[in-house]
């Protein structure tokens, strides 16, 4: 069964903190390229980085120099360390494979930025 548990989201004031973990199945975690896209309202979900089994990684232009990837394959987690955190950072977080598959759409995990 695949299954994708994000956790670790919240509420932060601009400039802040937060490191999102997602827990997933073997099936989907083991040699798969997986990735973090985060969702605002009125937005589509979109991907904003991505770390390969061997450990390269990716990110949108807008989240480099405050947003690290990383994972633990003999855990099956996929972490994101989210730093300098502003506004337009809200939105909830979701873990996938990349390219994304579909079916293993976890709940996600809220991220609000304010003051």
């Amino acid at each position: 069964q695949v299954q994708l548990v994000e956790s670790g989201g919240g509420l932060v004031q601009p400039g802040g903190s937060l490191r999102l973990s997602c827990a997933a199945s073997g099936s989907i975690f083991r040699a798969n390229t997986m990735g973090w896209y985060r969702q605002a309202p009125g937005k589509q979900r979109d991907l904003v980085a991505s770390i390969t089994n061997g450990g390269s990684t990716n990110y949108v232009d807008s989240v480099k120099g405050r947003f690290t990837i990383s994972r633990d394959n003999a855990k099956n987690m996929v972490y994101l360390q989210m730093n300098s955190l502003k506004p337009e950072d809200t939105a909830v977080y979701y873990c996938n494979k990349f390219p994304y598959y579909t079916p293993a759409w976890g709940r996600g995990t809220q991220v609000t930025v304010s003051s």
